[in-house]
């Protein structure tokens, strides 16, 4: 079998004895033989004309057949490779429809701040990489969620902490904490130095530096003001050798590859990269050696997008890893940041609404670029404004045109929804791109900056959406979250949180809905049904094999399943160990 130089996989059990299987009685024999053979398991194909067998066929990277054992044992050749499944459940490959792909692998070259529970815990984690990075070395670090912390910190303003702590234990190298959402970053002095920011510099457009009472920099940096201490870093790294930089670069591509692929994650909406990324992922996928296959969405100024669309489209390269047709536009923050664009204020910010991260008239010229390159535009949209503005702006660009449903553009996240709008996503026919895990792990504190009312009428309503018409395709945000989809499954047919409560369990999904929006749904939001989504003969065989059939055992069970074998093009790309 192909491997992939950074998997490191553990002898299979194959098997290729021709004994195994036997024809039917008076069965003609195939005119073709399989290059491997899955026997033995639960198979749900999520294929209406077949939604289950027992075992399937594969030629190349392509599904042969799926049916009985017997059914499928006379596709065996003298050199077809054979795995038992042992009884174990074999479905299509998550399809994370909205997960950063780079950003998975990068978050593992830095400090994981996703565990920690305080703010104490942060800086004495930055202290102790203090003690082994070089002067003046930027450290950085990902996770951390003032909400998801035993209580506030002391000193806070809005329930951030102040940099004083951080800065006293780094008083040399600067330092970058990315919020979990992506959303916000934290820093010393050192690293505000470094951006120039001080007590007097103004909020850029669409961000906010926070500042204390006596208007000082508290080291939170909302939304786009974020972008002064990326500068910053960004500069400080440009120093690099450019050798440097592309070891880096496909090392972090290697680390991603390799916790998706663990995951049984075999494809990845990627919402919002460079054209140099892009270009990257299919130099790479070329080579044989990207592992997950991605379907990108190009995020840049709308100058830079009128200049590369045209040359930048690509359509299943390298067979099918790459595809580049799709425009992501950030128009809001996330909620955990009070960065979400709201129609009315916080209930817990009285005195703000969110922010507005991208102009109208700017979403506006990009979706009129979309239209004239045939690209798919994916609006990242949280608050119930967001929502309406943008699909103010995809009515307005549909005007006069009958195929707006055919265009398949999304809306990313559609977390929190006026009532008046969720009808708009079925009559429009614009795609909802949510992440079930991102319910269960905002539910804490969404009531308080919502309210009661707000947070039941509009908030992750699942069965609202897809009674309206609306399709829903699932994923994780990773590394916002783990990009485990067996998690965001548990989230999407539960809701319920780690005390046991349930998150208005009225919208919750049923498990068939959930793994359709990981599968079928999922290839759907990226014109790739053809391709993917359903065990179906000619279909590419990309395959997770899990441990316990989370289809039936007690919902309470499923986190605990685990991927035993991924498979992506009829290759086997990860093996669990003692499988």
């Amino acid at each position: 079998m192909r491997k992939f130089p950074f998997l490191a996989l553990p002898a299979l059990a194959v098997y290729a004895l021709g004994a195994l299987y036997a024809a039917p009685s008076g069965a003609a024999a195939p005119t073709e033989t399989a290059t491997l053979i899955l026997r033995g398991g639960k198979v749900v194909t999520l294929d209406e004309k077949k939604p289950e067998a027992r075992a399937i066929a594969i030629r190349g990277d392509r599904i042969l057949a799926v049916g009985t054992d017997e059914e499928v044992g006379t596709f065996l050749g003298p050199a077809t490779q054979v795995i038992d499944l042992k009884g174990a459940l074999a479905i299509p490959g998550f399809i994370d429809s909205h997960a950063h792909f780079s950003g998975i692998g990068q978050v593992k070259l830095g400090l994981d701040l996703t565990t920690a529970a305080s703010w104490d815990e942060i800086v004495a984690q930055v202290a102790k990489a203090v003690t082994w990075a070089k002067p003046g070395e930027w450290i950085v670090g990902r996770g951390w969620h003032q909400e998801k912390w035993k209580g506030a910190p002391k000193p806070n303003v809005e329930g951030f902490p102040v940099h004083d702590a951080l800065s006293k234990v780094s008083p040399e190298n600067p330092v970058l904490l990315t919020h979990a959402s992506g959303h916000a970053a934290f820093a010393n002095a050192v690293a505000m130095n470094a951006a120039s920011v001080t007590r007097e510099t103004p909020n850029p457009a669409g961000g906010e530096i926070l500042k204390d009472a006596a208007g000082r920099p508290t080291g939170l940096f909302r939304e786009t003001a974020a972008g002064l201490l990326s500068k910053a870093y960004a500069a400080a790294r440009a120093k690099r050798k450019p050798e440097e930089v592309d070891k880096e670069r496909r090392r972090v591509l290697e680390l991603a590859a390799e916790e998706c692929l663990s995951k049984g994650v075999t494809s990845v909406h990627d919402p919002g990269v460079s054209f140099e990324t892009a270009e990257l992922y299919r130099k790479v996928a070329q080579e044989g050696k990207l592992g997950v296959r991605l379907h990108v969405m190009s995020r840049e100024e709308p100058a830079a997008l009128a200049a590369n669309l045209a040359k930048a489209r690509t359509v299943g390269f390298a067979g099918n890893f790459v595809t580049v047709r799709a425009i992501k536009v950030t128009i809001d923050g996330a909620l955990g940041s009070r960065g979400a664009w709201l129609l009315a204020p916080y209930t817990d910010l009285a005195t703000s609404t969110g922010l507005n991260t991208v102009t109208l008239p700017d979403l506006r010229e990009t979706a009129r670029l979309a239209l004239q390159h045939d690209y798919q535009l994916c609006v990242h949209a949280i608050g119930d404004r967001a929502n309406r503005e943008t699909l103010d702006v995809y009515e307005e660009a549909w005007k006069g045109r009958t195929d707006g449903k055919s265009l398949r553009w999304r809306i990313e996240h559609a977390q929190h929804l006026d009532p008046a709008d969720i009808p708009r996503f079925g009559k429009l026919g614009v795609l909802a791109a949510m992440q079930g895990i991102h319910c269960t792990s905002d539910a804490p504190f969404v009531p308080a900056r919502l309210g009661a009312k707000r947070s039941e009428d509009g908030a992750y309503v699942w069965q609202k959406l897809m009674k309206s018409g609306a399709l829903i395709s699932n994923g994780t945000d990773a590394p916002v979250e783990d990009v485990d989809p067996i998690a965001s499954f548990h989230a999407s047919v539960s809701r319920k949180l780690k005390n046991g409560s349930v998150f208005y369990g009225d919208q919750r999904m049923s498990r068939m809905e959930a793994l359709r929006s990981y599968n079928v749904n999922g290839a759907y939001a990226a014109f790739e049904e053809g391709l993917k989504g359903s065990l179906t003969p000619g279909k590419l065989a990309d395959i997770a094999v899990l441990s316990k059939d989370i289809l039936t055992i007690p919902e309470d069970e499923i986190p605990s399943a685990r991927v035993v074998t991924t498979i992506v093009g009829g290759k086997v790309s990860y093996r669990a160990k003692g499988r």
